[in-house]
C-alpha cells in the first residue's frame, strides 16, 4: 500500500533526557524516524526534551519542542499544532507511555489525532503483564509461571505458590528498574515497595526464577499486510539473570542448533503477528539449554535499545523502516540501500556488543549485575570470527585494558577466582580468562557461570594463542596468524616484550594490513554499495578507496559519564560541514547507540575501536588530508600525539596546543606570560610533595588526577590526614601520574564554549552555574544567559577567553571554566582544548551552530569569511537552563552527595522568558519531583546553619511542614522557626527510615562538613533512604535556593485578610 496522503503533519515524541536504561539509542531511532517522515513528504513535529542530541536539531524535524515530556506539555503541543497522528514507538518506553497516557486521558481524542503504527490494544496487551500472559497461553506459547501483584503481601502470596527465588518485574519500566530476583520472604518484601512505587501503574509481576537459561533476542519487523521477518538473532554470552543491557551479546546467535533457532524465530513471527504490531519489534525468550524448552520472556511493541544494535549490527535500519510503516507503507515498497526491506539480512560475520560500565569512577558502587540495568553505554565490534569480534570489542571499551587480561587478577587464588565467576560483574570475562591461562578445567568455569561451552571454549583458545605468541617472538607466520585471532599490536607487544611501535613497524615491513569488509544486509548474494565498513585480516578489500580529498573524523566512543552523547552531537556536525566544503568525511567510531555510526551519516563509516593501530590501519589505506580529534572527547584528543609521532596531520588544533592546555607545567607558563591568574597549586609526583604543596597554599584544597574526564578521582580536602588518605587510596601517584594539588577559592562558577581561527575569537554565549565550586560543572544547573555577574566580569572573562584562545594556538573549540570570587576577581579552572559537553545546550540556546562554525575554522575558512566579526554578540532575551539527570537509583552503594567528581547521566533543557519558569520546565524534564506541599527533612551541618536558616523560612512561608534532625532542629527553633525534632540518624536510624518511607516527605535537604567524618555515613545512608524511596535529595544550598525560587514563582500563598 502507498504512502498515506490524508496525513500531513505528525508527531514524534522523543525519549527525553538520557538515563542508564535509556540512551542514545533512542535519540538515533527518533533522528532516523524524523528524517524518514520528512523524505516521504509529511511536516513532523518533534518533542524532546534533551539538548544534548542531534535528534533536537532544527534541521531534524520541521518543529522542534524542547518542552518537559509530561501528559501537561504534550496535551498544549498538541492543541496549538493540531498535527493528524503520532508516532508512539519511537521514543523508547517514555514515549510510549506518555501517548498511551494521551489516549487514556482522552486528549488524542479530542484534538482528532490518530495513533500510527501499531494500535493501543496491541500496546497494552504487550506491555500488561497480564494480558501478555494470557495471549501467549492462548498462542500454546510457554510462559515463566507468573502472577500479577499489587500490593507487598499479594506478592509474598504469589511467592508461597510459585516457589523461591522469585524475579520481580515492574510494569511500564525501563531498563529493568525497580527489578531484581529475591532469594527469600525478607529480600521480597524489602524490593517490592520500591518496585511498586517505580511503576506508574503500581503493577510487578512475580516471576519463576529461570537464572541460568540462555538469553536469546530476535528483532522482527511487520507491516499492516502481515508481511514479517526476522532481522537478526541475538544471544548473550551471561545466561539468564543479567539485564539484557549489561550483558556482552552477540550477533547472529552462536550455539543454537539450526531447529533451536527455526523454533525461537518461528514463535517471534508467530507473537508480532498476534499482537498485530506495526513496524519494529524485539521479543525476548530464554532456552533451557540442556532440551528444546523455551519461555518468552517479553515482547517490547516498540523500537528497543536492542534495536539500535541489531540495525547497526544487520545494517538494516528498523528505525526509519518503522516509520515508513507507521504512514502505510508495505515492506516491498520500501528501498533500503539497492534492495527492499522485506528480504531478511544476512550476516556473514560476529558482532559483539560489550557494556561499558561507570565503576572506575564509582569504586564504591556495587559491580554486581542482575536484572536492574547499571550500564553507561556500550561498544559494538564486527570480525569475522568470535574470538577476533571478542577482542576488538574489549580494547573498544577504553577501561585501561586493550586484552582479555587483567593485572587485578593476578594475586587471586584459583578458589577466590573460582568463587568470583559465580556472579555476573562487570570484569567476569577477565576472571574466567585468568583462570583459563592457568589451566583450570573449562567444566568447573561452566559450572561456576553456567556460560555456553561454545562461548568458554571460543575465550580458550584466545588463551591458548596468547602462549603460542610468546613462545614464538617475532616469527612472521606466527604474527599473522594472531592478527587472524584479533590479537592487537599492543597486545602481541605484551607477549613478546617490546613496544607497541614495534610491532606496527615489524607488519609494515611485512606489508600486513588488514582489508576492511562491507556490512551490506545481505552477505553479498545481492549487489550493494553501503559505505560501512569493520576490518579483518584477509585478501580481498572492498573499502574502495575515493579519489576525492578526505577528513577523517574521530569519535567518541563509548558513553560514559563525562563523556555523553553530546560528543557525537559535535561529530555529526563536522561530518555534514566537511562534506558541504568538498571533502570526503569518514568516520571512525564503535558506538552502535549513536547517529555518527549511521552509514548514511558519513562517506564512509568504519566500525572499528579507536586504538592507535586501528586508527592507523584506516590512514594507511585512505590516505587523509587530515584527522580531526578535537570533537570526540578525550577519547579523540587522547590519539592526537601518537597519531602525531606516525607522521598523521593532526587538522585543526594540533597537538602543540594541546599540550599547553592540558600539560599542567606548560599552561602555568602560558597564563604567566598572558597575565591570568589561576589559583595557586602544583602538580605533585610523591605524597610528601602533595603535603608541602597543601600547606604551602592553605586548606582546603582539590586534588584530581591531571588528564582526567568528568571529574574522576576528584576531591575537596580539608586537612592533612584526608589528603594522604586520598593519595594512598584513591589515586597512583606517580612521575607517570601527576595529582594536582590546588587551592580550593569558594566562588561562582562560569564557562564559556569559544572559537578561535588563530587570528580571530568567537564567544556565543557565557554560562554561569546555580551551584558554587565544588560541585562538577556537569552536574550543576547552567543558565545563560548569566544572571548574577556584573559587566565588569563578563568583560573580564571574555577578555581571557581571547588572550586564551590565541596563546594556546586553538584553531577551533575550546572551553573554559572560571571562578568569580566575592571580590569579582575571576580566575582559570581549566582550558579544555576541544569540543564540550555544553556545546549543543549552548548551540541551542544561542542560535549559533558551534560545531559546523569551529568545522569550518579548522577546514581554513576564518570567523571573518563566515561573517562573525564580533567576539561576543548580543545576548537572547529569553532565560535557557540546563538542568543534570542523575541515575542513582540503577546503582546501589553510590552516593547522591553532589562533588567535584561528575555523576549524572544525562540533561534536560527548559526555556522562558522568566527565569523562575525555565528553571521550572527544566527541573520537570529533567524528572524531577516537584512538590508545592508537604515535609521538608533537614539536616545541615553546622558551618550551613546560617546559610540555611533564610531558605528554611522561606519554605515555612510556602506552607511547608518542617522536621530536622536534632542540632539542625535545635537552631532553626532558636530563631522561631517551628519545627519538629527527630533524632539523628546515628542515634536511631528506624525514626527516620519510617518517615522517609511514609510518603510524607517532599524534599531531603542534607549537607556535610568537608573538615569531618562526623555523620559522614548517616548522611549517605539517608540519601539512600531517598533515593530508594523516590524523594528529591539535594546536598547543595546553591540549588536550595533555585528550587525556591521556582516554588515561590508557582505556588499560591496563604495570609489573613489584613497582612
Amino acid at each position: 500500500m502507498p504512502k498515506r496522503t490524508d496525513l500531513k503533519k505528525i508527531l514524534v515524541i522523543g525519549s527525553g533526557p538520557i538515563v542508564i536504561g535509556q540512551a542514545a539509542e533512542f535519540d538515533y531511532a527518533g533522528t532516523q524516524a524524523c528524517l524518514a517522515l520528512k523524505e516521504e513528504g509529511y511536516e513532523v513535529i518533534l518533542a524532546n526534551s534533551n539538548p544534548a542530541t542531534i535528534m533536537t536539531d532544527t534541521s531534524i524535524a520541521d518543529k522542534v519542542y524542547m518542552e518537559p515530556l509530561t501528559v501537561e506539555y504534550l496535551s498544549k503541543i498538541l492543541r496549538f499544532e493540531r498535527p493528524d497522528a503520532i508516532v508512539p514507538g519511537i521514543g523508547g518506553q517514555t514515549g510510549l507511555n506518555l501517548a498511551m497516557e494521551l489516549q487514556r486521558q482522552g486528549v488524542l481524542e479530542e484534538c482528532g489525532v490518530e495513533l500510527l503504527g501499531t494500535n493501543d490494544e496491541s500496546i497494552q496487551k504487550a506491555e500488561d503483564r497480564e494480558l501478555f500472559k494470557e495471549l501467549c497461553l492462548e498462542l500454546g506459547e510457554p510462559v515463566v509461571p507468573s502472577e500479577i501483584t499489587h500490593s507487598v503481601e499479594e506478592a509474598v502470596r504469589a511467592a508461597e505458590e510459585i516457589g523461591y527465588p522469585v524475579i520481580l518485574r515492574p510494569a511500564f519500566t525501563l531498563g529493568g528498574t525497580g527489578g531484581g530476583f529475591a532469594e527469600n520472604e525478607e529480600e521480597l518484601r524489602f524490593m517490592m515497595k520500591n518496585a511498586l512505587a517505580l511503576s506508574p501503574v503500581h503493577q510487578v509481576l512475580l516471576e519463576k526464577s529461570i537464572k541460568g537459561y540462555k538469553e536469546i533476542e530476535f528483532e522482527v519487523m511487520r507491516d499492516s499486510n502481515d508481511t514479517a521477518i526476522a532481522i537478526c538473532s541475538m544471544e548473550n554470552i551471561d545466561p539468564v539473570g543479567i539485564h539484557t543491557g549489561d550483558s556482552i551479546v552477540v550477533a547472529p546467535s552462536q550455539t543454537l542448533t539450526n531447529k533451536e533457532y527455526h523454533l525461537l524465530r518461528d514463535a517471534a513471527l508467530r507473537l508480532i503477528r498476534a499482537l498485530k504490531i506495526e513496524g519494529g519489534c524485539n521479543v525476548q525468550f530464554a532456552l533451557d539449554p540442556q532440551s528444546f524448552q523455551y519461555y518468552v520472556i517479553e515482547v517490547n511493541p516498540r523500537v528497543s535499545r536492542s534495536s539500535a544494535l541489531a540495525s547497526k549490527a544487520s545494517g538494516y535500519p528498523i528505525a526509519r523502516v518503522t516509520a515508513k510503516i507507521a504512514v502505510g507503507m508495505h515492506l516491498e515498497e520500501i528501498h533500503i540501500a539497492g534492495i527492499l526491506a522485506c528480504c531478511e539480512p544476512a550476516l556473514d560475520y560476529v558482532v559483539t556488543k560489550m557494556p561499558r560500565f561507570p565503576f572506575d569512577k564509582f569504586v564504591n558502587a556495587s559491580n554486581t549485575l542482575s536484572t536492574q540495568m547499571k550500564a553507561t553505554g556500550e561498544v559494538m565490534s564486527i570480525g569475522r570470527t568470535l574470538q577476533e569480534s571478542i577482542l576488538k570489542a574489549v580494547r573498544s571499551l577504553e577501561i585501561g585494558v586493550g586484552h582479555i587480561y587483567m593485572p587485578k587478577f593476578d594475586d587471586y587464588s584459583d578458589k577466590a577466582l573460582l568463587d568470583y565467576i559465580k556472579t555476573g560483574t562487570d570484569d567476569r570475562l577477565f576472571a574466567i580468562a585468568e583462570l583459563m591461562s592457568r589451566g583450570t578445567d573449562l567444566g568447573q568455569i561452566c559450572s561456576a557461570t553456567q556460560i555456553d561451552m561454545l562461548f568458554l571454549d571460543k575465550i580458550n583458545n584466545i588463551v591458548y594463542w596468547e602462549k603460542e605468541i610468546k613462545a614464538n617472538p617475532w616469527d612472521e607466520e606466527i604474527l599473522r596468524k594472531a592478527k587472524r585471532k584479533g590479537f592487537s599490536d599492543s597486545a602481541v607487544a605484551w607477549l613478546w616484550n617490546c613496544t607497541e611501535r614495534e610491532v606496527f613497524d615489524k607488519r609494515k615491513e611485512m606489508g600486513l594490513f588488514p582489508v576492511y569488509k562491507m556490512i551490506d544486509t545481505c552477505a553479498g548474494e545481492v549487489p550493494s554499495n553501503i559505505p560501512y565498513f569493520y576490518s579483518t585480516y584477509e585478501s580481498e578489500n572492498e573499502s574502495v578507496v575515493s579519489p576525492h580529498k578526505k577528513v577523517i573524523v574521530l569519535g567518541s566512543g563509548p558513553i560514559r559519564i563525562g563523556q555523553g552523547v553530546e560528543f557525537d552531537y559535535s561529530t555529526v556536525h563536522a561530518v555534514q560541514t566537511i562534506k558541504q566544503s568538498g571533502y570526503d568525511a569518514i568516520i571512525i567510531n564503535n558506538n552502535p547507540e549513536t547517529v555518527s555510526t549511521d552509514y548514511t551519516c558519513s562517506d564512509k563509516l568504519y566500525f572499528e575501536p579507536l586504538t592507535v593501530e586501528d586508527v592507523m590501519n584506516i590512514i594507511e589505506l585512505e590516505k587523509p588530508e587530515g584527522v580531526i580529534a578535537s570533537l570526540g572527547g578525550q577519547t579523540a584528543i587522547n590519539l592526537a600525539q601518537p597519531l602525531m609521532d606516525h607522521g598523521v596531520k593532526i587538522v585543526g588544533t594540533d597537538c602543540a596546543a594541546i599540550e599547553r592546555a592540558e600539560d599542567r607545567k606548560i599552561f602555568e607558563e602560558v597564563l604567566h606570560e598572558l597575565d591570568i591568574p589561576q589559583p595557586k597549586g602544583e602538580a605533585v609526583t610523591n605524597l610528601d610533595d602533595g603535603v608541602r604543596v597543601a600547606s604551602e597554599i592553605g586548606y582546603p584544597v582539590l586534588v584530581r588526577p591531571s588528564f582526567v574526564l568528568g571529574g574522576r578521582a576528584m576531591e575537596i580536602v580539608a586537612n592533612e590526614e584526608m589528603l594522604r588518605h586520598y593519595l594512598k587510596t584513591a589515586v597512583e601517584v606517580d612521575a607517570d601520574k601527576p595529582v594536582l594539588v590546588d587551592k580550593y577559592i569558594v566562588g561562582k562558577e562560569v564557562e564559556v564554549d569559544a572559537i578561535c581561527d588563530g587570528t580571530d575569537v568567537f564567544v556565543p554565549g557565557i554560562m554561569e552555574l546555580v551551584e558554587r565550586t565544588g560541585v562538577h560543572s556537569g552536574d550543576s544547573v547552567s543558565v545563560y544567559p548569566t544572571f548574577s555577574i556584573s559587566q565588569a566580569v563578563k568583560d573580564t572573562i571574555l577578555d581571557y577567553t581571547k588572550r586564551l584562545g590565541l596563546g594556546i594556538g586553538i584553531v577551533g573549540l575550546y572551553n573554559i571554566q572560571f571562578i568569580v570570587d566575592r571580590e569579582e576577581k575571576v580566575y582559570i579552572i581549566e582550558v579544555n582544548p576541544r569540543s564540550s559537553r555544553t556545546v549543543p545546550f549552548l548551540s541551542k540556546a544561542t542560535g549559533w551552530s558551534l560545531a559546523d562554525i569551529a568545522t569550518r575554522v579548522i577546514m581554513g575558512e576564518s570567523l571573518r569569511q563566515q561573517g562573525i566579526c564580533q567576539l561576543y554578540p548580543e545576548e537572547k532575551k529569553r532565560w535557557y537552563c540546563k538542568v543534570p539527570v542523575f541515575s542513582f537509583s540503577k546503582l546501589s552503594g553510590l552516593d547522591a552527595y553532589l562533588s567535584p567528581e561528575m555523576k549524572s547521566t544525562g540533561e534536560a533543557i527548559g526555556y522562558d522568558e522568566r527565569l523562575p519558569y525555565a528553571l521550572y520546565k527544566a527541573m520537570q524534564a529533567a524528572g524531577m519531583r516537584l512538590q508545592d506541599h508537604g515535609t521538608v527533612l533537614l539536616s545541615i551541618c553546622e558551618d550551613d546553619l546560617e546559610e540555611a536558616r533564610p531558605l528554611v523560612e522561606r519554605f515555612y512561608r510556602l506552607g511547608f511542614n518542617i522536621e530536622a534532625t536534632t542540632r539542625t532542629a535545635e537552631y532553626l527553633k532558636e530563631y522561631g522557626i517551628r519545627t519538629r525534632m527527630r533524632e539523628d540518624y546515628t542515634e536511631n536510624p528506624a525514626e527516620i527510615t519510617e518517615l522517609v518511607r511514609s510518603g510524607k516527605v517532599a524534599y531531603l535537604i542534607n549537607t556535610r562538613d568537608p573538615n569531618s567524618s562526623i555523620h559522614v555515613n548517616a548522611g549517605v545512608e539517608m540519601r539512600r533512604l531517598a533515593i530508594e524511596n523516590n524523594i528529591t535529595a539535594f546536598t547543595s544550598l546553591d540549588t536550595v535556593r533555585a528550587l525556591l525560587d521556582v516554588l515561590e514563582a508557582i505556588t499560591s500563598r496563604i495570609s489573613t485578610i489584613d497582612a
